[in-house]
């Protein structure tokens, strides 16, 4: 029987409950698109869009900005001048200093400040205590290498008069041609203009200003101030260069209008991509209307968009301003250093055709206006010339996507919420009891005690530790979440020491934030703050965050940050972090440092309870670059209908190529019920997804795999045995992306950057290196796929072998319980046959080869290998082969591809001792030669610590050719060890 203490506190928690989402739901349900800025509504964007449009409109548009000549200088690498403004009515100027930087990678970067003048320096409001420099942090989260200044890097006399030009890049091919008036920079690859700076003559920095006070007017909201400004720049729009209101809530400008801006056109390309996160197709739409385009900008701001818009250039939860454009056979791309709210228009042009050059079309450029509200100009420029060049220069930069833990590229089973632990346990054997393979079962925000992080209620979760123990036993994880907003009630620890450090974001006053979300009433950590970032690991500790075991993960959501009744559900942009920064100049970095602190926390944790110091394991849903060091994310609050599953795919390939692959969508869709089909498709859609995870909101119906009855749930059960035998092949690709920054699922383009046809294509993808082709059903009652092969090459069912060849467009039946994936001639894929409850149980399974010829009758795959968890792998504890088929000999070989300078470490040894019985069990070649008809044995040859271990014969079965499909052959049992060398004869 409950107490009256504890019935009213159950009372007062459910009201509370009840309240936040009678907020929340009042906040974003009702009105979604309405509670968010267009471009007319965002001060800076629409000045910035207006000065663009002046300048394309007038015929003799002289840009304002000129870099003098008299103040260049070049040594080591960095070029240095000053660019000068000239304002508009004045004969004033504003002096920027400029900084471009030439690095061995081949990458270029463009900086541009603003100097303090002595005279009218900025005179700011008294009571404000944001710094009066632009932000010019961004960079210490974002960047952790790729910036050794080039050696080769050296300036030649330009073929133009005023300009300076630098040679870079391998064999000096690369050339930057920085024209001084009007200022602008072409970037050339072998003498052509690849990516040109300020050719259109938008480059703008709204430079500081004192602000002259006018006697206060009543003014309504949408209502501007009119301000009075030193300057004699009377015909420029001064209505929110002080404050600017929307949606109720009034942000005050204490050092006035900031922005920056500046066009950046791609010659010659037709296709752009990335500038994550948008749920839109690959390739980047036109954003100044028009049939089929957008009329708004994508926008750059981190914020909970519930139930987001489909086929939108609005905002989402991460931002990655980096663009990559494409034309045939050639690569660029451009990063944009920027952490506050960034627009991005995208405009089309295309040339006249010589009318002499018969059949030949006009060349297309794609012209990119880039629009950020505060902090420096600071660009880096990429020249390919190939999709990897880019990416992996980009990587090197903002860092490669972490290496992680075998399970978490498993599947995970979550929903808002499982209700008990004995809940979870109950889960936890149906999943056994119905054959459902699964590694990571997930807490949301019910299981703490009134929505107080690191506590668990003890009346629904009163024996954690029994329910991980449980988990443990099948080597299944758990996660739970950690949200940045801390419940602001007495008696709760965290917040009380939140409160006496000093640790929370503060108000424009230099007060405490209080906001509203989850919990009604909270603070947020200021996770810039280095202080902060100490305390919150410390939260984790096992004797601190009690309850939880070395199978314990974080899930950190709401961290854009929401805030339910901050403007647009985020929290005031003159709100203060560590260092009296400006929350608008940090805002979309704001999540990444909080994610930051919670993978140094789990790393803290498990580093002083275990010596071998496992990976962290924390998924974000609010990012920026260089989030992809740190973990996992997914695309938000999805939706339970056809076209969010079919978006997923875009949005998944756009994080690939915006250097965060580690990603995935909600399974089923987070909000509503899928049909039983829907979710179906969306299974074996999600089995392709880097990060791999069934979600559900708290008010849908219960959708565990083993609930869907059959045939669904065998259907969903083979999607889910299918990824689990291939994970060999996802955790090589993950490998590969933590080495060289590859997207982990490829677009088109990326594979075939020669085929033009493709490179809009964004609804089949490639995994890896392996050749996988998979296009997921996406649509309602489909029976069948059209899929683009784009080279003339084989390609063959994954399951029973039928045979295709490109280039052209096939028709792939696909009823339901059939996945529409190929295999592409040329490779050797390795998988793991035997079905297991967890990745965990697999770790001593034996392997499956399997060789696709093509037409050259060649073919290769490779396989890395490690303990899955630790960071033992850095000190050579792994495996990593190649596998090599030779048509010319009919000879497959095993080589190693441990670096021959390295020398085998103690944990080397350990780990090659404690996988030196894992071995090969089958190997199987499709499109076999007609001329093995017949053979029924095949020689191995082994190796055995670099000696040889004689030869022997296996058994090899050979089937024939049926219908349409291939000839394929095994060979059962050869005897060899994944982790060894070796050859097959097949001669």
């Amino acid at each position: 029987m409950l107490t009256l203490y504890e019935s009213q506190r159950r009372l007062t928690a459910f009201l509370l409950l009840l309240l936040t989402f009678c907020a929340y739901f009042t906040l974003v349900v009702s009105v979604k698109h309405e509670n968010f800025k267009t471009c007319d509504q965002s001060g800076f964007c629409k000045r910035n869009r207006a000065y663009a449009d002046t300048a394309s409109s007038t015929s003799l548009w002289q840009a304002p900005y000129s870099l003098d000549a008299s103040s260049v200088k070049f040594e080591q690498g960095i070029l240095t001048g000053t660019v000068l403004k000239k304002l508009i009515n004045s004969d004033e100027t504003v002096r920027l200093p400029l900084t471009i930087s030439f690095y061995e990678s081949g990458t270029a970067r463009v900086t541009l400040d603003e100097e303090r003048r002595q005279k009218g320096d900025i005179v700011l409001r008294h009571d404000s205590k944001a710094k009066k420099q632009r932000y010019n942090e961004a960079e210490k989260w974002a960047i952790v290498g790729g910036t050794s200044l080039s050696s080769g890097a050296a300036t030649s006399k330009g073929s133009e008069k005023g300009t300076t030009n630098v040679h870079y890049g391998p064999a000096g091919t690369f050339e930057a041609v920085i024209r001084h008036e009007p200022f602008g920079i072409d970037f050339k690859r072998d003498g052509v203009a690849q990516v040109k700076f300020n050719d259109k003559g938008f480059l703008n920095l709204e430079h500081w200003r004192p602000k002259v006070e006018k006697p206060a007017e009543d003014k309504k909201e949408g209502e501007e101030a009119v301000v009075a400004e030193s300057s004699k720049e009377v015909t420029e729009d001064q209505s929110t260069w002080w404050d600017e209101s929307f949606g109720g809530n009034t942000d005050s400008k204490p050092k006035g209008p900031e922005s920056v801006a500046l066009d950046i056109s791609f010659p010659g390309y037709q296709h752009v991509f990335g500038v994550a996160e948008h749920a839109g197709p690959l390739s980047l739409k036109e954003t100044r209307g028009g049939d089929g385009q957008y009329s708004d900008p994508y926008r750059l701001y981190n914020s909970d968009v519930f139930e987001y818009e489909m086929d939108s250039p609005m905002t989402l939860y991460g931002a990655i301003p980096f663009m990559q454009a494409q034309k045939k056979d050639s690569t660029v791309g451009v990063f944009w250093l920027n952490a506050a709210e960034t627009w991005i228009d995208v405009t089309k042009s295309t040339s006249s055709a010589n009318p002499l050059s018969l059949g030949i079309l006009g060349s297309t450029t794609t012209n990119t206006h880039w629009i950020s509200e505060s902090g420096l100009l600071d660009v880096f420029v990429f020249l390919g010339p190939k999709p990897q060049d880019v990416i992996t220069a980009y990587s090197e930069l903002t860092g490669f996507t972490q290496l992680p833990q075998q399970f978490a590229i498993a599947y995970h089973q979550c929903r808002w919420n499982y209700v008990t632990d004995e809940d979870v346990r109950d889960v936890d054997r149906k999943m056994d009891k119905h054959r459902i393979p699964y590694d990571v079962i997930w807490l949301d925000i019910e299981y703490t005690e009134g929505k107080k992080y690191f506590t668990w209620d003890p009346m629904t979760f009163a024996d954690p530790l029994g329910m991980e123990k449980q988990l443990d036993e099948h080597e299944r994880k758990l996660v739970a979440i950690i949200d940045p907003h801390i419940k602001n009630e007495g008696n709760y620890h965290v917040v009380d020491e939140l409160k006496s450090k000093d640790l929370a974001v503060h108000n424009k006053e230099g007060n405490i934030y209080e906001g509203w979300c989850w919990p009604g009433s909270s603070h947020w950590v200021d996770c810039f703050n280095p202080a902060a970032h100490s305390w919150w690991k410390s939260l984790f500790r096992y004797d601190k965050f009690k309850g939880t075991a070395k199978n314990t993960w974080i899930w950190n959501d709401m961290n854009e940050p929401s805030v339910f009744n901050g403007p647009e559900t985020t929290m005031p942009k003159d709100n203060l972090h560590y260092g009296n920064w400006e929350h608008r100049d940090v805002h979309n970095i704001n999540g990444m440092t909080f994610h930051n602190a919670t993978y140094h926390a789990i790393l803290a944790r498990d580093k002083e309870e275990d010596k071998n110091n496992v990976r962290p394991f924390v998924l974000t849903r609010s990012f920026y670059s260089g989030s992809q060091r740190l973990g996992a994310m997914w695309t938000g609050d999805n939706q339970a209908d056809w076209p969010h599953l079919e978006a997923s795919i875009p949005m998944i390939l756009s994080m690939g190529i915006s250097g965060f692959p580690f990603a995935g969508a909600d399974v089923g869709g987070f909000f509503g019920n899928p049909s039983k089909e829907l979710l179906t498709r969306w299974y074996q859609a999600g089995a392709f997804y880097p990060f791999f995870r069934g979600h559900a909101h708290i008010d849908t119906r219960r959708r565990e795999p083993y609930l869907a009855g059959e045939p669904y749930t065998q259907i969903i059960t083979q999607a889910l045995r299918l990824r689990y035998a291939l994970l060999p092949a996802w955790y090589t690709a993950f490998h590969e992306a933590h080495t060289t920054g590859a997207p982990i699922i490829r677009p088109n383009y990326y594979v075939h950057p020669g085929d033009e046809k493709g490179f809009a294509i964004d609804d089949q993808l490639y995994v890896g290196s392996t050749g996988l082709l998979a296009k997921p059903v996406t649509t309602e009652g489909a029976d069948g796929v059209d899929i683009y092969l784009a080279d003339k090459e084989k390609y063959f069912d994954y399951f029973d072998y039928w045979m295709y060849e490109g280039p052209t467009t096939v028709k792939v039946a696909a009823p339901l319980d059939t996945i529409p994936l190929l295999m592409q001639g040329g490779h050797i894929i390795p998988r793991r046959d035997r079905p297991r409850r967890s990745s965990g149980l697999m770790r001593y399974d034996p392997f499956t080869l399997v060789i696709v010829l093509g037409h050259s009758g060649d073919a290769n795959g490779t396989l890395y290998l490690d303990d899955g968890e630790s960071f033992d792998y850095e000190e050579g504890a792994y495996i990593h082969r190649l596998f090599e088929y030779t048509s010319a000999t009919a000879t497959l070989m095993s080589r190693d591809l441990t670096p021959a300078s390295s020398s085998p470490s103690k944990k080397t040894k350990e780990y090659l001792k404690s996988m030196e019985k894992v071995r090969v069990e089958k190997i199987i070649v499709v499109n076999v030669p007609e001329s093995w008809n017949g053979k029924k044995e095949v020689e191995v040859s082994e190796e055995l610590e670099g000696k040889s271990a004689g030869t022997r014969m296996a058994e090899l079965e050979w089937h024939g050719k049926v219908e349409g499909r291939a000839a394929w052959a095994v060979v059962r049992d050869p005897g060899v060890l994944i982790g060894g060398g070796w050859r097959v004869g097949f001669a």
